[in-house]
């Protein structure tokens, strides 16, 4: 496993019951920085104000661990780290109150978790290129990536104001950040066809949590190489897969 280690703090200046909460325990965060799961943990983590340690894995290595350690509690899953963080950690909100909002914002992040990422991850492409050769997987991630963003662009256009539910940052928007930012730049999807979700990316890219979330940000960042289906893209469509 990597060994470099990194304190992070939060991005503004915390109260002090955000500092009590996070001085009882001892959050860490195992991260491969192009991950797109570990992205929205981070971005989590940074809107709430909570000081993390961030721990750097290889996945193109086969390293993976947690990725969360609260204390005693380890926990490997986006979503429901995401879910513990809101529960334990209240401030900033990631969830409205409005049950409406809630369980929308509870849809686009189960869209994103179960039917969008999933279908290009790093092990699905590569062993779709061994079985079916170097152009499937790039076409397949493409379509699939493309049908969950026509699916979220329905959903919130009517709904989405500077961010997706609203005026506040929320669950949604935490896992759609990084999600729209892979599709953009490592599957070359083109977002004119998505005015709303091009729309609120903009927001995001404003936020300071955000920009301290994104890939290029973090201690581990260029350290390791291309993952194989990033190589595969370029290979692909002839252009260079920016590193995000």
């Amino acid at each position: 496993m990597s060994s470099k280690t990194t304190l992070n703090s939060p991005i503004k200046e915390s109260s002090s019951s955000i500092n009590s909460s996070s001085s009882a325990s001892k959050l860490v965060l195992y991260s491969f920085w192009q991950s797109s799961c570990s992205w929205r943990v981070r971005f989590a983590l940074n809107l709430k104000g909570l000081l993390y340690e961030y721990k750097a894995v290889n996945l193109t290595k086969g390293e993976h661990y947690g990725p969360v350690v609260d204390d005693d509690i380890v926990l490997s899953d986006s979503y429901a780290i995401l879910l513990y963080l809101e529960e334990k950690y209240t401030q900033k909100p990631l969830l409205p109150v409005n049950p409406w909002l809630r369980a929308l914002n509870l849809q686009v992040a189960s869209i994103i978790n179960s039917s969008i990422q999933p279908l290009h991850m790093m092990a699905i492409l590569m062993y779709m290129e061994k079985k079916l050769g170097i152009r499937e997987p790039q076409l397949f991630a493409q379509s699939a990536i493309e049908k969950g963003l026509y699916a979220l662009e329905r959903l919130l256009k009517d709904v989405a104001s500077t961010y997706a539910t609203g005026e506040e940052v929320y669950m949604a928007d935490v896992f759609l950040a990084p999600q729209i930012a892979v599709a953009s730049t490592r599957f070359s999807i083109d977002m004119s066809k998505f005015p709303t979700l091009s729309r609120i990316y903009e927001s995001y890219k404003a936020l300071p949590e955000f920009q301290a979330s994104s890939p290029e940000s973090q201690p581990d960042a260029c350290n390791t190489p291309m993952p194989q289906h990033h190589r595969l893209i370029e290979s692909v469509t002839g252009a260079p897969v920016p590193n995000k």
